[in-house]
Parts: C-alpha cells; structure tokens; sequence
C-alpha cells in the first residue's frame, strides 16, 4: 500500500525538492492553498485537502486542516484493529508523513511595528494541531518541522522504504519541542502587552518584562559536574544565541569543558570582546585578574599578565584578535585552563598542540556590529537572569558604555588626556569585577585588581597590595571604583598607594566630603553618573 504525505508549510524552502523525491518513491501527496499550487505548477500529482476531506477551507483560511479525516488518518493505531476499523468505517485514510512548519510569528512579532492584529493573525492553529498529533502517534507517523530533516527522512525512504523508529521518535521529540518553542513565544509576546494602555493604537504598548517568562534553552552538552564533584550539571543555550557570544564557539582542542571552566570563559570572553583595540583579559574564579590592550595579541597578554601573575596560573585566558605563533609560545609557558579568541594562526595551533589538555576555543566575531547596533547585533545579552529559590530574578544587561563626553570632573584638578584614557579604562575593567570593584590602572594595562569585599575600603587595600606582589608600581595611575565611595577613607587608601586620578559614579550623600578630601590631595576626579555593581 502506498504511503501518503501531507505537506502543509508556511516557509517553502527545500519542500518541492522534497515533494518529488517522495512522488519519485510512490508516495501520495496531499497539501493544502499555496504549497498545493506549488507542487502543482512543478508537475506534481497532488490532492487538495478540501478535496480529501470533502470540506472547503473557510474563515480565510482559519480552518482547513481541522477536520477528521485529517487527525483521524494522523491519529490512528495501525497496531489497534479497533482504530483500524473505525478508519475504515468512516472512510478514513491512515497518512504516513506529515510536513508542517508554522505560520512566522515569531518573525512577525520581531518587525518593528509590529500591531496586535498581525500578532494575532500570525499565530497557527491547525500547524500545531497537526503536529501534535502525529508527534503523538510517532510509531506509525513521521513529522517534518524542519527542512533540515527532508534530507535524511528522504535517505531511509530510499534505502529502506521506511523511516526507522529511532529517526521518526527524534522527528517527534523535534516536533514537541517546536510546538513548545512557538508556544512560548505567543506567550511571551501577548502577556507583555499593556492592553488598557494600548486602546486605540495599532502597535500596543509593551513591557520588557511580560506577565509570563518562558525560557527556551537547548542542550550543548552534559558537564562531567558542576561548581563540586558532588554536583550533576548540563550546559545549555538560548533558543536564539547573541552573536559573538560563548555558547557560539567551537573547540578546536583540549579536554571537556567544565561547569567552572565555561562560567569563567563567559567572563573572560564578555569581557575582552568590549574592547575595540587588541586586548587580553585572564580570568580567574570569575574576576579579570589582569587586563590589557595592546598593538597586538602578544603585547596585550604580555601586559596583562603582568598584573598578577600568580593568580593568571591556572586561569582563563580570552583575546579579542587573532593568536599568532608568538603569542601562542607565550601563553604555552604559564598553565592555562581555557584559551580563546576570533581565530588562531595555523602555526599558533601547531604549538598548542604540545599543550594537548589545553581547551583553545575559537568565538567568530565576524558580523558582530557595534555603532549604531542593537545589543543583540554586538552579540550582548538583552538580558540578566539569576535564579533565587523557587524564582527568578530578571533584568536588562548591563550593556552601558561609557563615553569621553559622558565624564563630569567634579574636582579642581582636571585629568590629562592620558589620565582620562587610563579612566575610562579602568571603568571597562571595573564593569567585569565583582563588587566591591577597586581596579588600578595605567598605560592600557591593569596594575591592581581587588574583588568581591564586603568593604570597598578592603577592595582598595587588596588591589594595592595586589600590585606590590607583582612589583609594580602604583605611582600616577588611574583608578576605578565600581560604585561610590560612601566615606572618604577608601579614597585615601588609594591615593596613599600612588592614584592621581580617580573615576566613580557619585550619588553619595558624602559626595562634597570626597571631592573636597581629592582636592585636598590634589587628585583629579571625575563621576560617571553610573553604578557597575556585579553580584
């Protein structure tokens, strides 16, 4: 008996190569509107739906596929002669392979303008319907959702005349997944909408935040474990992946990644990509413990690790430039975890090799636009997510960048122009530090680096004495605080050590007691009128 497909699909891209690959194997086609006319301009026998079912389409099309004879035929047990005889008592006839992909909502929904009409209008019903019950009955029906899966359906059809279990449960679980993909997105959309603010206006009013989240994510792989031996982990990413981004690269060597490993790279990787110029970010416990930019890759690291190069052993190293051979036999020289960058020379890649347990990730940042661009086209985060107990706490990134003319000097002393790059340099740096943030920087480098205090005072002190360690020098440099000095004691601290210039977002109620103590000292500095806390 010869198989029947039913090919119903809003996007018709690879569908008539595939529809005649299956007229070629003997299989009865039947399709619905425009995808009909398709395969019938190319010369293809098809059935119409309408003419199966002996309905017409109606409602503009709303229902058409919504029709026994169309679920009874997808539904149907072949194993269960009680389904068997109901189909043919009815005269229903079994359909063997269904090919549904759904009308753009999401792609609707993404238009800039976008009406509550078109939304509506956009969403499918009778797609999905189909698609679940086939993915239901997966034993007797295969489900196309994708063309990436007409190759392979059409590959068994030829060689075995039939679509293997194993391959029609995967179309199944592929199906589900869609639908709850789809799904999610039709609810995330419409519970954002402000309605009673939206009264009378085409495009309705929206919240960044919709009444219902719906995370999509999609396995990458399993983690050997988590933060702990004891813990079971997985790594996952978004449905729709930022460009540029970690989960976006490819290994070209080295062990698994670990769960620390790919929470540390994120880091490193968030970080240097934030540079416009040569730079080198080593990370270490999730904190940039030596920062710097450079003419090329090997200055930049050579710089970089210079901060503290203790705490680099071990670390995670990330460029935002390609690796050549000298870099490469730097890097080779110290133990390093990760190392990633847009691409490596092939012989960069032939010395890395000596180091066979090093993971060297490859991240394109090819196509990743900044001016002008959404976050999401300069492959940020639109948004932050934190799990807290049984919920969630959802923001928008910290995507802020600072500008030159966006720097308010609140003291008597003006800073340099060297010392405003070093500021604003330092700022960079102190975005990717977990808070309390104290970063010291000069000539494009980091020179102290302290983390994650309780007290700012503590953070000034350690990034001071962080630099001692590493025999440098503090004397003139720059120095960022991730948040307002709320005493002028951890101000003196950093003077004490050697800063001439000094950039905070203010917003103290003591802010005139820590201008007044700068000028006091004869420092400049400067507010950026924006806080940088990273928890």
């Amino acid at each position: 008996m010869a198989l029947t497909a039913l090919i119903s699909v809003s996007d018709k891209t690879g569908v008539l190569d595939l529809a005649q690959g299956l007229h070629a194997l003997g299989v009865q086609l039947l399709s619905t509107g425009g995808t009909a006319k398709l395969l019938a301009e190319a010369g293809l026998p098809v059935t119409e739906v309408a003419d199966h079912t002996g309905f017409p389409e109606m409602l503009d099309g709303r229902v058409k596929t919504l029709h026994p004879k169309i679920h009874g035929g997808l539904l149907a047990r072949r194993d269960l002669p009680a389904h068997m005889a109901a189909l043919a008592e009815h005269g229903i006839a079994t359909i063997d392979l269904l090919v549904v992909n759904l009308y753009p909502f999401e792609a609707t929904v993404a238009k800039a303008g976008c009406t509550l009409e078109d939304a509506i209008e956009n969403i499918d019903i009778g797609g999905p319907a189909m698609v679940r019950s086939a993915a239901k009955n997966w034993k007797d029906v295969a489900v196309l959702t994708d063309a990436s899966q007409y190759g392979v359906a059409l590959e068994e059809l030829k060689a075995h005349g039939r679509i293997s279990d194993k391959t029609k449960f995967g179309f199944s679980v592929a199906a589900f997944n869609r639908i709850s993909n789809y799904d999610a997105a039709i609810s995330d959309w419409l519970s954002s909408v402000d309605f009673e603010a939206s009264a009378g206006q085409p495009v309705p009013q929206r919240s960044a935040f919709p009444a219902q989240s719906n995370g999509r994510f999609v396995k990458v792989q399993d983690l050997r474990y988590g933060e702990n031996p004891h813990q079971s982990a997985a790594f996952y990413r978004d449905l729709y992946p930022a460009p540029g981004s970690l989960v976006t690269a490819k290994q070209l060597q080295g062990k698994e990644l670990s769960y620390n490993n790919i929470a540390d790279a994120d880091a490193a990787w968030e970080c240097v990509k934030s540079f416009d110029v040569p730079a080198c970010v080593i990370v270490k416990h999730a904190n940039p413990c030596g920062v710097a930019i450079g003419a090329d890759a090997g200055e930049a690291y050579g710089k970089a690790f210079k901060t503290d190069p203790t705490s680099a052993f071990g670390g995670i190293i990330a460029f935002n430039t390609p690796v050549d051979a000298g870099t490469a036999q730097a890097v080779g020289k110290q133990f390093v975890e990760v190392l990633m960058a847009p691409a490596f020379s092939a012989d960069a890649l032939e010395l890395l090799k000596t180091k066979p347990n090093v993971r060297v990730l490859q991240i394109s940042l090819d196509g990743v636009k900044r001016d002008g661009a959404s976050a999401w086209a300069r492959g940020l985060n639109a948004q932050d997510v934190k799990r807290v107990g049984s919920g969630l706490l959802i923001q928008t990134a910290d995507n802020h960048e600072l500008q030159l003319a966006d720097l308010k000097v609140v003291t008597k002393k003006q800073p340099t122009e060297a010392e405003l790059q070093d500021l604003l340099f330092a700022w960079k740096v102190a975005k990717f530090v977990k808070s309390n943030a104290i970063v010291f920087c000069q000539g494009g480098m980091t020179l102290g680096v302290g983390a994650g205090q309780m007290s700012r005072l503590d953070s000034a002190r350690i990034a001071s004495i962080k630099a001692e360690h590493a025999g440098l020098s503090l004397a003139g440099s720059a120095v960022a605080s991730d948040a307002f000095f709320p005493f002028r004691d951890g101000l003196d601290v950093v003077i004490d050590h050697g800063a001439t210039c000094v950039i905070q977002p203010g917003g103290s109620m003591r802010d005139k007691e820590v201008i007044d103590a700068a000028d006091e000292r004869g420092v400049a500095m400067v507010f950026s009128g924006v806080r940088h806390f990273r928890h």
